[in-house]
């Protein structure tokens, strides 16, 4: 019964998570017209401010949900690392959960999104051959894992503060995979708009965006836990 009230939590949390952040593009556009500010620093200021935010509000939705997740590569991470094991039977349930989660979310945005800003959803895409686009999102990845882990666990104390961490490190890989392969960095998300245009049971799909993500997540999470191993529990006399 927990693993079904996890996976139900995984379908809401991806849904809201891929539908809000699909949305970070426009609202970006609006503020930059409102205060008349063009430029590529003050794009990315603002995308960040605005990540963070939502990483702040859906830290909490999430453990309101009893710890519901909208990445997959977590699962991986924190089991490579040492931190937290999930057992093979929660995550076939639970990333299925996520997958569902992520195609309808991607579905309603894309129906409810206005016309002018329709443009602006384009999900992930392979810019380039599929063996480097699947090295890019794997190397992203590999980064994106290693800096999350050591902002959670040996960061700052202060929420804020990790959340506009982990918020300019998300947005300054997404910008420099954009001309690889969007990016993703999350398998989930990535299915979402392939779903959306009929590209989520292609080889291409499979490779770039869903094994490649796992092997960077599992070699950066080792390598965190080589670094960084978790305290020996002492046992009690």
């Amino acid at each position: 019964m927990g693993v079904i009230k996890s996976a139900i939590g995984d379908v809401i949390i991806t849904f809201m998570w891929v539908f809000c952040a699909s949305t970070l593009g426009p609202i970006t556009s609006i503020i930059k017209t409102m205060f008349g500010v063009e430029g590529l620093i003050f794009n990315l200021f603002i995308t960040v401010c605005l990540v963070s935010v939502l990483l702040f509000i859906f830290n909490f939705i999430a453990e309101a949900l009893g710890g519901a997740s909208f990445n997959p590569t977590l699962f991986a991470a924190f089991s490579a690392a040492g931190i937290h094991k999930e057992s093979l039977f929660s995550v076939s349930i639970r990333l299925p959960a996520q997958a569902a989660g992520a195609a309808g979310g991607a579905l309603a945005i894309n129906e409810l999104m206005p016309v002018q800003y329709k443009h602006m959803l384009r999900g992930p895409s392979l810019k380039v051959d599929m063996h480097s686009g699947a090295i890019a999102e794997g190397v992203l990845t590999f980064a994106v894992t290693f800096l999350a882990l050591f902002i959670i666990l040996r960061g700052p104390k202060s929420s804020l503060l990790k959340n506009w961490l982990l918020a300019a490190s998300t947005v300054m890989l997404v910008v420099a995979g954009s001309g690889y392969t969007g990016p993703s960095m999350n398998p989930v998300n990535a299915f979402g708009w392939a779903y959306v245009n009929n590209r989520h049971n292609t080889w291409e799909h499979l490779y770039v965006y869903w094994i490649s993500p796992f092997v960077g997540t599992i070699l950066s999470a080792s390598l965190y836990g080589l670094i960084f191993p978790p305290p020996v529990k002492q046992k009690r006399a």
